[in-house]
């Protein structure tokens, strides 16, 4: 064997010139690698593909929508009716002494009698005291008890506009419609019953809150 030839060559080659043999690697090999790579990326794909399939078929994809929507939930403040804090009495519980507090004859019993045909029971009609004769200066005075202040006494206001609300230390259940000299006729029936069915009517509040999803 030459020295010049190269080790491993088993000299079966002889250097003849100043160039060596050309080393290749197998391309055997070099398909096979590439072959298993290949294997390796298409059942990735094709893993993948059937979690996909299975997300679909099992509602996956839903699930997790509805877990979304849930964290975009907003709390809304929900209203409930509240009740009062008393229950008004109705016009036939509650009775009224009519006084005119005017120059005018005759104005208390006529507006005695029209607040009995609107259900009222009356009690004494006449003149006002001295207290408040040709001193009532507005449409009128409505008098009772403190304990009438959020009973009787709205009730009898929703028959007569701009009435001024007063209470003393009377005892019963009795109140006072005064009648001053701005005084022309009680509310029409109409607008009357519109106010009283307004002042029974309970009043929304705010309670408990409710949760939208959108």
């Amino acid at each position: 064997m030459s020295m010049l030839t190269p080790p491993g060559m088993g000299g079966k080659y002889r250097i003849t010139g100043d160039k060596y043999p050309r080393m290749r690697r197998s391309r055997r090999r070099g398909r096979l690698v590439l072959g298993v790579v290949a294997s390796v990326a298409a059942l990735s794909l094709v893993g993948w593909g059937t979690l996909q399939l299975i997300d679909v078929f099992t509602g996956g994809g839903d699930q997790a929508s509805a877990a979304g929507s849930r964290t975009n939930c907003t709390t809304k403040a929900g209203a409930s009716p509240s009740p009062s804090a008393a229950p008004l009495p109705r016009p036939g519980q509650i009775t009224v002494n009519v006084l005119n507090a005017t120059a005018r004859g005759g104005l208390a019993k006529k507006t005695a009698d029209e607040l009995k045909k609107r259900g009222f029971k009356i009690g004494d009609v006449g003149n006002a005291t001295a207290t408040y004769d040709k001193k009532v200066k507005g449409t009128g005075i409505l008098l009772g008890p403190s304990t009438a202040l959020k009973t009787s006494l709205p009730v009898l206001g929703t028959q007569l506009v701009s009435a001024e609300t007063r209470t003393d230390t009377r005892k019963g259940t009795e109140v006072d419609l005064i009648i001053g000299n701005g005084f022309k006729s009680l509310n029409s029936k109409a607008a009357a019953d519109k106010a009283l069915t307004a002042l029974s009517a309970p009043a929304p509040a705010a309670t408990g809150s409710k949760k939208s999803c959108g």
